[in-house]
């Protein structure tokens, strides 16, 4: 990195530049040196000068003075413009993209740092011879950019040889999967084939098989009315059966009552009844003697 942070290469182009400039600068400061010489040479030719004649010269001279510092101003804006286009230019056939910082330009450090180097470069290049070397204008391609370039075409070298092997194993899958779908298509014809020939049979084995369901389908409908039948018939029977076991229940307990009835109006019966109160009317005498 030389003095101003950059190449020697760059520095060098910075130097031819800022040669340009002062050139530039030398030339518009000779144009105004010029424009009050032309004043003192033209108007200057009287001992004495009124107010209003020294202020109609220093207009005159005024405004001659603007025009060739704001021509020489629009030029140096131009200028770095077509120096800027230049740069982008070259930096777009890279496919880079350049950002300037506008804050910089006023920067007090570094526009001190460029006014020493331009101080110091100067003063070394008067010891030097005066004849300098023509400068070639901005190449595009540099011992850099060839690296660059190299590593470029490297690359898309090797990202080629990696497609053509993705290529080559995709065109073995494909010829694989053509030959699967050949094998397939063979398998469906001579299926087709086969599901054809039994085609007949199957018919065949439906109708038997309809028949054999129609014939069952008889069978349990007769079923059927035959067993509705029959439960019809169980019902009923179950309800006379029913009133049947009703009645004979109610004459069972009239017979029951009925024989309760004779029993106790048999001898036997009495005679029990008279000694069970015997009995009772002794187990109470006994309770109360027990109870004294």
């Amino acid at each position: 990195q030389a003095e101003l942070g950059v190449n020697e290469h760059h520095q060098n182009e910075v130097v031819s530049y800022m040669r340009f400039a002062r050139f530039k600068r030398g030339m518009c400061l000779k144009t105004v040196d010029s424009c009050f010489q032309d004043l003192k040479d033209s108007r200057l030719v009287e001992e004495t000068f009124t107010v209003d004649e020294v202020i109609d010269m220093l207009d005159g001279l005024q405004s001659v003075v603007h025009s060739e510092v704001e021509s020489e101003l629009i030029n140096t804006t131009y200028t770095n413009v077509l120096l800027l286009r230049q740069l982008f230019s070259q930096a777009e056939k890279w496919y880079l993209k350049l950002q300037t910082d506008v804050s910089d330009l006023e920067n007090r450090e570094l526009l001190d740092q460029v006014a020493e180097f331009e101080k110091s470069e100067y003063t070394s290049s008067n010891k030097k011879s005066t004849a300098d070397p023509i400068k070639p204008k901005l190449a595009p391609l540099n011992e850099g950019g060839s690296v660059l370039l190299n590593k470029t075409v490297a690359y898309l070298q090797e990202e080629n040889e990696k497609l053509k092997t993705r290529l080559r194993t995709i065109e073995t899958q494909a010829t694989a999967a053509l030959d699967e779908k050949s094998k397939l298509e063979k398998s469906l014809r001579d299926l087709q084939m086969i599901q054809g020939d039994q085609k007949n049979n199957t018919n065949q084995d439906i109708t038997e098989l309809e028949n054999k369901v129609a014939a069952l389908k008889s069978q349990f409908e007769k079923t059927l009315n035959d067993t509705t039948a029959n439960q019809k018939f169980l019902e009923e029977d179950l309800v006379t059966t029913k009133h049947n076991l009703l009645k004979v229940q109610d004459q069972l307990s009239t017979a029951e009552k009925e024989l309760e009835k004779k029993f106790q109006q048999t001898a036997a019966y009495r005679n029990m009844k008279e000694i069970l109160t015997k009995k009772n009317e002794q187990i109470k005498d006994l309770r109360r003697r027990l109870s004294k």
